[in-house]
């Protein structure tokens, strides 16, 4: 009897242990998610434990009832379709991606895989979703905010450190920059009396020259427009911009941390810990036609004071009331 007792007690306590999410499986049945990035696993390391914890947040143990197919494309974007037609025959539920590249390879992989994107630039103009607020087909997700009010704050936050600022250097990785963004971002400078010139780096056998170039066209600063090449090259491009005495402002926290001067806009760690979200309700049978597409709403300054100082600027004390982390 008391064996039976104890056996029905762990029965029971089982059975409650077991996460929500489990209750929405096939029975039998473990989820299988796709992750396709085109940087290297160890450079986008904090990304994959973010949307992890989500996941964990939500009652999903990666290894015991759900299974991660990572694919990294290690910088070299060209991998991604293959990448993405490799995570389509394993037949996953749902792939998560980062960018516009991402999603492209993703969605020419699959119409019938949803796709949860995590960072994309104008997801409607570049034809990945009908609208934000019914995205139809199987992409929906999270995206960048390009409006020009949040280009020209980081245009705004620039000048504000160099009120003589007049020529900014934007540095692009083709595709990312969708022609609507830099129509939004032109229009933004001249607002506030300055002009926007765009570089292209494809790869980091680039920048040597694409540096040059802004400094013969007379660059005052640098505005890096992020994407996973540009991820990938993040050091580089900060060491160079500080050789060439170049202040920069960044998308994302990362480039800051890795030597750039400021970075303004949403947490790529929040924003893949989002995604897990948008999984969730797909892994319980919500249609991604039917989800919106979500911007941020939370927007972080990030300042690096051992680059201004190396750079010989010194930040005005109204920037550091702004800044939400400052890195000494």
């Amino acid at each position: 009897m008391t064996s039976r007792r104890t056996f029905l007690a762990t029965l029971a306590g089982g059975i409650l242990a077991v996460p929500l999410a489990a209750e929405t499986q096939t029975a039998g049945k473990v989820a299988r998610i796709g992750y396709l990035v085109g940087a290297a696993r160890e450079q986008t390391s904090l990304l994959v434990k973010a949307f992890e914890d989500g996941l964990r947040d939500l009652g999903y143990v990666p290894g015991r009832n759900v299974v991660i197919e990572y694919r990294f494309a290690d910088g070299k974007l060209e991998r991604l379709p293959q990448l993405a037609q490799d995570l389509v025959r394993l037949k996953v539920d749902v792939i998560v991606t980062g960018s516009n590249a991402h999603v492209i390879a993703a969605k020419q992989a699959t119409t019938t895989i949803p796709i949860v994107m995590v960072y994309v630039l104008d997801p409607v103009g570049a034809g990945l979703v009908a609208s934000v607020a019914r995205p139809g087909g199987n992409v929906t997700g999270l995206s960048q905010d390009v409006s020009a009010e949040i280009l020209g704050k980081r245009l705004a936050l620039l000048k504000e450190l160099v009120p003589k600022l007049s020529r900014v250097a934007v540095l692009i990785t083709p595709p990312v920059l969708v022609p609507a963004t830099h129509k939004a971002m032109e229009a933004a400078a001249r607002t506030l009396g300055m002009t926007v010139v765009r570089f292209d780096a494809r790869g980091p056998g680039d920048l040597e020259g694409v540096f040059a170039a802004m400094i013969r066209a007379r660059s005052d600063a640098l505005v890096v427009n992020g994407g996973p090449a540009q991820f990938n090259m993040r050091t580089q491009i900060h060491q160079l911009a500080l050789r060439h005495r170049l202040p920069s402002i960044s998308i994302v926290t990362e480039d800051v941390e890795a030597g750039g001067l400021m970075s303004y806009g949403a947490s790529l760690s929040d924003q893949w810990r989002r995604a897990a979200v948008y999984v969730d309700k797909i892994l319980k049978g919500a249609q991604p036609g039917d989800l919106p597409v979500e911007q941020p709403t939370k927007f972080e300054l990030v300042i690096n004071l051992k680059t201004a100082k190396a750079l010989g600027l010194t930040i005005p004390h109204t920037l550091l009331l702004q800044a939400n982390q400052v890195i000494q």
